[in-house]
C-alpha cells in the first residue's frame, strides 16, 4: 500500500515537471539577441549591486566581480558576506553600509558615476506583512531610482530589477501586483532620460557553486528543458549584455527566463567563455 502511494506521488511529480517544461518551452522567449549587435563598451564600467548577501544578489555580485569590462563595483548592503569581504580585501568592491533603503541622499556623488544597477534585493511574501513587503519591493527601488535620476540622467544607464516569474499588475496575488507596479513606475520615471529599466521575470535562479548542493543541481537538470532555470551568474551576464546593447531593448522591457538565457549565451559568446 505504502509502495503504491509513493509510486503515485512520484508519478505525479514527474508529470508536473514534464508539464512545467512543456509550458515553459511553448510560452517563454519574447526577445532574441540581435546578431552582430552594436555594443557600448562603457555601459557597465561602474556597477552597483543591491542584495549582495542573498542568494540571487550574491550571484549577481560574482558576475560583476569576474567581468573584465566592469571597472568599479559598489555594493549597497546592511551587512557583510564572505564574498563582500573578499571583494573589499581585493579592492574590487567598495561596500556602502546603509540602514535606510528609502534614503540615498548621501550617495549622490557616487550615483552620478553609476552605469548599471543590479537590484537583487528582495524576500519571500510567505509570512511577510503585506505593507512591509510592499515597502521592500516597491518603495525601496522607487526611492533609489528617484535619487539616481536626480544625480544623473546621461546614458548609458540601466536598472535591472529581479522581480520573478508570475509578476504582473494583472495577476491575482498581491506580491505579483506590487512588483508589477514597481516595474511600471520605474519605467515611467525613466522616460525622457538616459535610463532604461528592465524587469527580470526569472524562474528558478540557481545559486553560485559555493552555495549549491546536489539537490540544486538535480533541480537545475530537471527544469532545463523548459527554460525554467538560470544560474545567478548567467542572470548577471544577461544584465550586462542587455546594458551593453544600448540601442536594442527599450526602456521598460520585461525579460523572461528564456530571454535571459539567450542574452547570457550572447555574452559568453562575445567574451569567449
Amino acid at each position: 500500500m505504502v509502495k503504491k502511494i509513493l509510486l503515485s506521488i512520484a508519478g505525479c511529480l514527474v508529470l508536473l515537471v514534464i508539464g512545467f517544461n512543456i509550458w515553459g518551452a511553448l510560452t517563454l522567449g519574447k526577445h532574441t539577441p540581435a546578431e552582430a549587435a552594436k555594443r557600448n563598451a562603457n555601459a557597465n564600467e561602474v556597477v552597483m549591486v543591491f542584495g549582495g548577501t542573498g542568494s540571487v544578489g550574491d550571484a549577481l555580485l560574482k558576475a560583476a566581480m569576474i567581468d573584465t569590462e566592469v571597472k568599479q563595483i559598489y555594493a549597497v548592503t546592511r551587512r557583510l558576506s564572505s564574498r563582500l569581504e573578499q571583494g573589499q580585501a581585493s579592492g574590487r568592491v567598495e561596500v556602502i553600509m546603509l540602514e535606510d533603503f528609502t534614503d540615498y541622499s548621501e550617495m549622490s556623488d557616487i550615483l552620478a558615476q553609476v552605469n548599471t544597477v543590479m537590484w537583487g534585493l528582495g524576500t519571500t511574501s510567505i509570512g511577510m506583512d503585506p505593507e512591509l513587503y510592499r515597502k521592500i519591493h516597491v518603495d525601496f527601488p522607487i526611492a533609489f531610482v528617484t535619487e539616481w535620476l536626480s544625480a544623473r540622467t546621461e546614458a548609458p544607464m540601466s536598472f535591472h530589477y529581479v522581480t520573478g516569474m508570475g509578476t504582473g499588475e494583472e495577476e491575482d496575488a498581491q506580491w505579483a501586483k506590487d512588483k508589477g507596479s514597481a516595474e511600471r513606475r520605474v519605467a515611467e520615471m525613466a522616460k525622457g532620460t538616459g535610463l532604461r529599466t528592465f524587469g527580470h521575470r526569472s524562474a528558478w535562479i540557481r545559486p553560485t557553486e559555493e552555495n549549491a548542493n546536489f539537490a540544486t543541481y538535480l533541480l537545475e537538470r530537471l527544469l532545463q528543458p523548459g527554460y525554467l532555470v538560470i544560474t545567478g551568474v548567467d542572470l548577471g551576464r544577461a544584465m550586462f549584455e542587455i546594458s551593453a546593447r544600448s540601442d536594442e531593448l527599450p526602456n521598460g522591457a520585461l525579460i523572461d527566463n528564456k530571454d535571459a538565457i539567450e542574452y547570457a549565451a550572447a555574452y559568453r559568446s562575445y567574451q569567449g567563455i
